[in-house]
């Protein structure tokens, strides 16, 4: 004899369970720890100072 599905719960679990599925791919596409994101702040910033210190002045006193 087959088990009496109640067709309310299982529309619940399905929707559920699809959400968690959607919850996992959007951690794996957006999610990245603090650390992760503070490291790659802190190559940028130590990228933009060692561009800044090869940067040459313009000099604005030259007489011409």
């Amino acid at each position: 004899m087959a088990d009496i599905v109640n067709l309310k719960r299982a529309r619940k679990d399905k929707a559920r369970a699809e959400r968690e599925n959607q919850a996992a791919t959007n951690r794996r596409r957006f999610g990245r720890t603090k650390l992760e994101k503070a490291a790659d702040a802190q190559t940028t910033e130590r990228a933009a100072k060692s561009l800044q210190g090869k940067r040459l002045e313009k000099d604005t006193t030259s007489s011409g």
